[in-house]
């Protein structure tokens, strides 16, 4: 499996645990019923190296550990009149995602990887002109 394809399933699973999160006793046992949703349902484009199942792993519960922060991120590019709950939920998480890929993981990507990576997501689950708002916000944020 290739990271693209991981990268794929974390998004998944974010996007998953945007709408179904548990109670707070409850949530480290949602997140991984979400990344073991996404990686089954990764498994039929491919096979997952133990790599690519840590990056899953890791980058879903650390994403969910900064959120907060993450978020705060992407409000300060967000136009005034533009909250982050106002964004589609595909988008906000793609940016989660992406966020956490050019800030704070250990495993350091070049930005225009994180930011080619999040707009073929996009283009993928977004709405029409996703693609160039999240590569709008993303080369803000990178720059």
């Amino acid at each position: 499996m290739s990271r693209s394809l991981a990268r794929e399933a974390a998004f998944k699973a974010l996007f998953q645990l945007e709408f179904n999160y548990g109670e707070v006793d409850e949530r480290e046992t949602y997140e991984n019923l979400a990344i073991e949703t996404a990686i089954d349902d990764s498994l039929n484009f491919g096979k997952l190296n133990k790599k690519n199942l840590l990056y899953i792993q890791e980058t879903v519960k650390n994403v969910r550990a900064r959120l907060a922060e993450i978020d705060e991120i992407i409000k300060s590019y967000l136009r005034e009149d533009w909250t982050l709950n106002r964004l589609a939920a595909a988008d906000r998480n793609i940016l989660r995602l992406a966020v956490y890929e050019l800030k704070f993981a250990e495993e350091k990507i070049p930005a225009g990887v994180a930011i080619n990576e999040a707009v073929n997501l996009a283009k993928r689950y977004g709405a029409d002109d996703s693609r160039r708002f999240v590569n709008g916000i993303l080369d803000a944020i990178a720059n």
